[in-house]
């Protein structure tokens, strides 16, 4: 029997590319699956419309997935006059009825697949209401790590039951550090991820992870071998968990040169096998701080290792825009510096940051440590200097450093701007040097078991691993 699944992507590209490929994995694997995502625009994100154009025109993008873009928000609002966490609630909210609608239509269309169920975004969680009505099961989608998924409940937990505010003024400064069943090591108050921190942001998080346990299911975007503490922390859960990762993007998202057209990747090919230090901290990732440019110049000379560096200039303050790329580099790094590493490294912008980590020269990484990133490093045996910056990034540093071992530390603790949490201060270049040497390491511990979890990765997604296996079951119960 044909059968189809809704799916609710958060507005917006932050989620939109894994839950995008996390459909593509479904329907590969049964062939009588059809997807339909229901698209929320979002006014701070111009990228989805191109996106979903250059999936659609692919000749290789499955013809069982499908999109469907709801009509705008009744009342737009500018995307500078409400804080993000406001615009994002508003957006779904408003939007609940276009998707019923939406999903009567496919219902009632000659030859309609049987509607299985609903996948929904991890911050769309308001649609579990409306697969109710429907009378099918929701599942989250979960972009996050497992671990992180563990913590968040177990949070929320802790602000119910024993009134603990992470966003008071001094809960960062603490000392307190708490059990969580997904790690082995208590987590510090000052390892607290930006979005728990923040007023805004903890309301709105709070509010989707609550509803968590009305889901049928969490699909969660890795895989047991590389977080099996956290996999097994569910196995009395009120939920099934699915962990199909890594689910990686085969293209880098953005207009412009791609792959190996990009300069900088033409560059890299004349370069000795993993001798690059790589650099890049996210779409949403740059530094406001007027020195910190400087002391990452001043670390990279001094470690003399050759490099390519993603620096991206800040957007307008306050306003929720990407970062954009510099027109005079110069303005923010020390004199002279781009002539005297002309031999060595590349300062760019934007940069294809999967085909990057695939070149064979790329020997470390400096990384904000979104979880994309850090998926995409571990399945090309490429390590990690931490340097995370806002969202879930200071756990993410936290696990990869402390509880697995593999990768080295600038810090575990930083964080950018995000609402109203302040931001830390400049990380020295002293600092930034010694994690760079570490990461660097040839015969290092930290690049051996990259290297052994590289290959373990890439066998959960063959034919009878564990990712591989935990589709097959999702789409088997999901149909039954």
């Amino acid at each position: 029997m044909k059968s189809q699944l809704v799916f609710v992507p958060c507005p917006g590209m932050g989620h939109l590319v894994s839950i995008v490929e996390c459909a593509k994995l479904l329907v590969n694997h049964h062939r009588h699956l059809s997807i339909t995502f229901l698209i929320i625009e979002a006014p701070f994100d111009d990228h989805v419309d191109a996106y979903i154009h250059s999936l659609t025109s692919s000749t290789s993008f499955p013809s069982r997935v499908h999109f469907t873009l709801l009509p705008p928000h009744p009342n737009p609002n500018s995307p500078h006059s409400l804080n993000l966490p406001s615009l994002l609630d508003s957006l779904v909210e408003s939007q609940k009825q276009n998707v019923r609608d939406a999903v009567s239509r496919l219902n009632s269309a000659p030859d309609s697949p049987h509607l299985a169920g609903f996948v929904v975004d991890m911050f769309c969680t308001t649609m579990i209401d409306v697969a109710a009505e429907f009378r099918v099961p929701a599942t989250i989608f979960f972009s996050s790590s497992g671990a992180f998924l563990r913590f968040a409940l177990h949070v929320d937990m802790l602000r119910e039951r024993e009134e603990v505010d992470t966003t008071a003024f001094n809960f960062t400064d603490s000392g307190v550090k708490f059990a969580i069943p997904s790690f082995e090591n208590h987590v510090p108050a000052n390892i607290f991820p930006s979005v728990m921190l923040d007023k805004e942001w903890a309301k709105f998080f709070f509010s989707q992870v609550c509803k968590f346990k009305r889901a049928k299911a969490v699909i969660v975007n890795t895989f047991e071998e590389l977080e099996s503490r956290a996999v097994h922390s569910f196995t009395n859960s009120d939920f099934n968990v699915y962990s199909v990762g890594p689910i990686l993007s085969s293209r880098d998202n953005k207009t412009g040169p791609q792959g190996s057209d990009h300069p900088v990747v033409k560059w890299l090919d004349d370069q000795p096998p993993s001798s690059v230090l790589f650099l890049c901290f996210g779409s949403r990732g740059y530094f406001d701080e007027e020195n910190q440019a400087a002391e990452i110049a001043r670390a990279l000379e001094a470690t003399r290792v050759n490099f390519v560096w993603s620096l991206r200039k800040p957007p307008p303050r306050g306003l929720a825009e990407e970062p954009g790329d510099y027109s005079n580099l110069e303005e923010v790094l020390p004199e002279g510096f781009l002539q005297r590493t002309a031999g060595t490294g590349r300062v760019i912008g934007w940069a294809p940051q999967a085909q990057i980590l695939a070149h064979k020269a790329v020997g470390a990484f400096v990384s904000h440590c979104g979880w994309n990133s850090v998926l995409e490093s571990i399945y090309y045996g490429v390590p990690i200097a931490t340097w995370p910056l806002y969202a879930e990034q200071q756990v993410n540093a936290f696990e990869v450093v402390r509880e697995l071992k593999m990768s080295v530390e600038i810090s575990l603790d930083n964080k950018g701007e995000w609402g109203q949490v302040r931001r830390s201060g400049v990380i020295s270049a002293g600092r930034i040097e010694k994690g760079i040497k570490q990461v660097m390491e040839k015969e290092s511990e930290v690049r051996k078991k990259v290297k052994e979890m590289s290959e373990m990765c890439k066998r959960a997604l063959m034919e009878g691993g564990s990712s591989d296996s935990n589709v097959g079951r999702f789409i088997h119960d999901i149909l039954n």
